[in-house]
């Protein structure tokens, strides 16, 4: 996705720049071209030899330093870039982006950009609350520029508050947003992912295998083409994606719940979610040893089957995972839930179960043609589920 894109990395004053390195190293593993600019204060705390060994390419720290690479620098610096990133971002550089200051290299290239520009705030929270800061980052959106939120942690004070600076993967994740289509755009979407788990008693529960990894690489790609997204997740070990609404829920009738409630205000339906089609009928005391050992199950909801009720212009797309022909079940469950696409895999095959980064999936529309895909990875069929969920989308709204 970044691959042979060209970043322009600056880098301020703060204790936090040495995270800077993880960043430009990943950034070339993704095949990105990197430049690097330090400020005054940046140097403060690094120097320019370890992003040169990295970058394969000089670091530049003045303004009024000759290159014969780019003779006018900041001129030549903006037009090369594909994408200027400011990581950290101190108090200091948004209150001069905000009025427009340029005094040094950094803050000419800024005023000299018409590209894509995405900050990196890091300081302590007492700063970050500030209302000065506060009104400098409102204007900097304004203006258009894009600016990520800190995350909360342990501070440099070594106090836990809001003010570090974003994590480096997801730093890269939305740098590699700005490189989507923007297809999606204005757009809310509800994505469900993971599995769910019934209790049979205090110590026991009924769940499954899924991972909850095809789910979240939808919201990830949904939210990156510009869609507004919730993911609702039963439990995982997975990290929701940055900038997603994020619901948590463990069994499946906290899961209905939390479509049911979230339904109205969205445009689009993505039950990619395990939920379960039974639950056991729980004993509030660890059940015994018997002989002959009996577990009472009931029918959990089936919440595609009441959203297909229920829907009114929303589009539903269902996931349905088989073992063997997908076809039969996945048609019958597309018709009995007013789908407007289904998705079906075969869990049997290599590459396409639970707890694997593929999937080789079939689409079903409610016309019935049907498509079978390639094995690909998950974000891949993330991808191309997102181009059909956009035809999906312009259609409803060509006849509506």
């Amino acid at each position: 996705m970044l691959l042979k894109k060209r970043i322009l990395l600056g880098i301020t004053g703060s204790i936090s720049a040495y995270k800077t390195f993880d960043l430009v190293r990943k950034l070339k593993t993704e095949g990105a071209k990197t430049r690097v600019i330090l400020t005054k204060g940046a140097q403060v705390f690094v120097t320019p030899l370890p992003f040169e060994v990295f970058t394969h390419h000089r670091v530049y720290t003045d303004i009024f330093k000759f290159s014969p690479d780019y003779p006018i620098i900041h001129i030549d610096l903006a037009k090369w870039a594909d994408i200027l990133v400011i990581s950290p971002a101190t108090a200091h550089i948004l209150a001069k982006l905000s009025q427009g200051i340029a005094d040094d290299l950094l803050t000419n290239i800024v005023l000299a950009f018409n590209k894509p520009i995405l900050l990196c705030p890091s300081m302590s929270e007492g700063m970050y609350k500030k209302n000065i800061v506060q009104e400098n980052i409102k204007r900097l959106k304004q203006l258009g520029l894009y600016i990520m939120t800190p995350t909360v942690g342990r501070l440099a004070s070594y106090k836990v508050g809001t003010g570090r600076l974003p994590e480096v993967d997801d730093i890269i994740e939305v740098i590699k947003s700005f490189f989507m289509p923007k297809d999606l755009s204005g757009y809310r979407i509800l994505v469900t992912a993971g599995p769910t788990k019934e209790p049979i008693d205090p110590i026991r529960f009924l769940s499954n295998y899924s991972s909850g990894r095809m789910g979240f690489s939808l919201a990830k790609i949904a939210q990156f083409r510009g869609a507004e997204v919730t993911l609702i997740s039963g439990p995982t070990n997975l990290k929701p994606p940055y900038g997603v609404s994020f619901i948590e829920v463990e069994k499946a009738e906290e899961m209905r719940e939390a479509v049911m409630d979230q339904f109205e205000k969205v445009d689009a339906v993505i039950m990619a979610a395990a939920v379960a089609d039974f639950r056991p009928l729980y004993s509030g005391k660890k059940i015994k040893k018997q002989k002959e050992p009996i577990l009472h199950l009931e029918e959990a909801p089936d919440i595609l089957k009441e959203l297909g009720k229920k829907k009114k212009s929303q589009i539903l797309v269902g996931f349905s995972a088989e073992t063997g022909d997908v076809f039969p079940e996945a048609s019958r469950k597309l018709s009995e839930k007013c789908l407007d696409l289904i998705v079906a895999n075969d869990t049997t095959l290599p590459g396409a179960g639970f707890s694997v980064p593929t999937n080789k999936v079939t689409l079903i529309d409610k016309n019935g043609v049907r498509e079978e895909w390639a094995l690909m990875s998950k974000e891949k069929v993330a991808m191309r589920l997102c181009d059909r969920m956009g035809e999906l989308l312009r259609h409803r709204d060509a006849h509506t």
